[in-house]
């Protein structure tokens, strides 16, 4: 599908190629940087900023003004200063426990994790250097111990060890969250907020794996900063802070609830359930007229991965467009210019808009039971079963029997 030309620049090495997409995504890079290296016009829909001021941009996206706050704003004698009284007690040490505890860590602030004592996140924990009895403890230690609450937990695990919690969380301490999930949704979870407390959120739109490798490399990930609840007044600068301190590069402002919405529904929708459907469907079809295997991966998976979708997200669906044969852009993207008479040829070849079409009830569907609670309730009973990861490995195993991955293994 791709014109030589793209497919030969993809060729580069791997590590070159995602260094430069990685420093795009940045919203400043995005605007400037990989326009002007293409020869390419801004985007008419983003401006360049319109207010500045330290720490605080006010950034038009398509029209709509939006906060973002940024890195630069917090360097780290900044953050060693601002939190010199606080202790922050990460609980939980899953994919953002790691991530954000060591990221933390090494900008010096004073952390400690609790988990479970000797459970395999302890032994995890001390592997990366973590020390019981010094920043690593228990619990219901690490709790007592801590000023700035960090509740990384699993959302399943949020709800059943919060009655333990709870009475912990007295005055004058914080409660920081990474997903709003547990309080948004409180009649199902049980998770009711102590009135008397900031309770803030920071939501990194990535793995903490992710969170990590991009700290290490001197960049940040983008997030989301929210405020549930402001008793100090200072809840928001908090927030940002701490945003920066675990490795944010921008921190964009939004509430618990809009978070854990989109959150839930891009899982479910673009990032995993929906893509991994439309490859199932095409690799399916692909199969079923009689193409092996190997073609059918490579015109699903291999392309899309490879290929098209760094560039998209090095610049946008229209450079990818540009840096397709004439052939695949025009099956895509149809032409709408040609008027009313040639309206069946419209039907059949803007395919981009066929799909919008047909998905698009479907994407109000999965919201509905995203703002509703139904994924909450289902995602709650699934992941508080005894037996969760024996199930759940099950899962894994019928998605790597596949023939689509299966196949893929080989191709790779």
């Amino acid at each position: 599908m791709a014109s030589r030309s793209s497919v030969r620049l993809l060729r580069e090495p791997l590590s070159r190629q995602w260094l430069s997409l990685v420093q795009r995504r940045t919203f400043v890079a995005a605007v400037s940087k990989s326009r002007t290296a293409t020869g390419l016009p801004l985007r008419p829909g983003v401006s360049t900023i319109l207010n500045q001021t330290r720490g605080l941009k006010q950034i038009d996206f398509a029209g709509h003004k939006e906060t973002v706050f940024e890195r630069e704003d917090w360097p780290r004698q900044k953050l060693l200063e601002y939190f010199k009284n606080d202790t922050l007690a990460l609980i939980g040490y899953g994919s953002q426990g790691h991530g954000q505890g060591l990221n933390l860590r090494d900008n010096g602030l004073n952390v400690i994790i609790g988990v479970r004592k000797n459970g395999a996140s302890w032994k995890e924990a001390q592997n990366d250097g973590w020390i019981p009895g010094t920043n690593l403890f228990d619990v219901d230690e690490a709790i007592s111990k801590g000023t700035i609450v960090m509740n990384l937990l699993s959302d399943a695990a949020q709800s059943e060890t919060w009655p333990a919690i709870k009475p912990q969380l007295t005055k004058d301490k914080t409660l920081y969250f990474s997903h709003g999930f547990s309080p948004v949704f409180k009649d199902l979870t049980k998770v009711d907020v102590p009135t008397d407390i900031d309770v803030i959120l920071v939501a990194p739109k990535g793995s903490g794996r992710t969170v990590r490798s991009l700290y290490k490399e001197g960049r940040g990930i983008n997030s989301s900063v929210a405020v549930f609840q402001d008793v100090t007044g200072k809840a928001e600068e908090k927030a940002v802070a701490l945003g920066v301190a675990v490795g944010s590069g921008y921190l964009y402002k939004t509430t618990f609830e809009k978070e854990v919405y989109s959150d839930l529904y891009g899982e479910r929708g673009c990032l995993m359930g929906g893509i991994h459907g439309m490859f199932l469907a095409q690799y399916e079809v692909l199969r079923e007229r009689g193409h092996s295997p190997s073609e059918a991966f490579n015109e699903t998976v291999e392309e899309a991965t490879q290929s098209l979708y760094p560039l998209i997200g090095a610049n946008g669906m229209d450079w990818m467009y540009a840096a397709c044969s004439t052939t695949a852009r025009r099956g895509a993207i149809g032409n709408t210019s040609l008027g009313s008479c040639c309206s069946k040829l419209i039907m059949t070849a803007d395919w981009s808009s066929r799909f919008k079409d047909t998905l698009k009830p479907v994407f109000n569907d999965l919201y509905d039971s995203v703002k509703d609670g139904t994924e909450t309730q289902r995602s709650l009973d699934f992941n508080s079963q005894s037996d969760y990861r024996e199930k759940y490995e099950q899962e894994m195993q019928q998605i790597r029997d596949l023939e689509i991955w299966r196949a893929g293994k080989a191709v790779r």
